[in-house]
C-alpha cells in the first residue's frame, strides 16, 4: 500500500460542526462548484454515505463511508475504483474554533502506474484537503 497524506488544515470552527458536515456527503454537495474542484472532477453525485465523481485518466471514482467516529475521523473505501483504497478524514480541535484537518489516502498501486499518478495523488489529496478547509472555515 502507498500512503498519501494532505498537510494539516485549520478550519475556523469546531470539530463537532466540521464532524456534522463531513459526515453526511449530501453536505458535499455545495461544493461541487467550486472552481478548484470543478477542474479535478466532473459530474459529482451524493447521498448521505457515499459520493462518486469522474476523474479524466481515471474514470469513474466512488467513495463510501464505513466509519465514523464522531468528531475525530471518518473512514471511506473505494467503490468502482481502477485501485482499492481508502482514505481517513483525521479531525483534532486545538481550541475554540480551530479543528484540525488531515486527509489519509492508502492505495495499492501496481509500481508502473504509480511512477505515473504519484505526484498527481499528492497533489490531489492536498488540493481536497485545501477546498475543504477554506469551505468548512466560518
Amino acid at each position: 500500500m502507498t500512503t498519501y497524506e494532505s498537510d494539516v488544515k485549520t478550519i475556523s470552527s469546531n470539530e463537532e460542526v466540521v464532524f456534522g458536515v463531513l459526515s453526511d456527503l449530501n453536505n458535499l454537495s455545495k461544493f461541487k462548484d467550486n472552481p478548484a474542484l470543478k477542474e479535478k472532477a466532473k459530474d459529482m453525485e451524493f447521498d448521505t454515505d457515499s459520493c462518486s465523481f469522474a476523474v479524466e485518466g481515471f474514470g469513474r471514482i466512488g467513495l463510501r463511508i464505513i466509519e465514523r467516529e464522531p468528531y475525530k475521523t471518518i473512514k471511506f473505501v473505494t467503490d468502482n475504483a481502477p485501485v482499492q483504497a481508502n482514505l481517513w478524514i483525521q479531525l483534532k480541535q486545538a481550541a475554540e474554533n480551530d479543528t484540525r484537518m488531515k486527509l489519509t489516502l492508502k492505495a495499492e498501486i501496481p509500481m508502473m502506474i504509480k511512477m505515473m499518478v504519484d505526484k498527481k495523488l499528492q497533489e490531489g489529496i492536498n488540493g481536497i484537503a485545501e477546498v475543504l478547509a477554506a469551505a468548512l472555515s466560518k
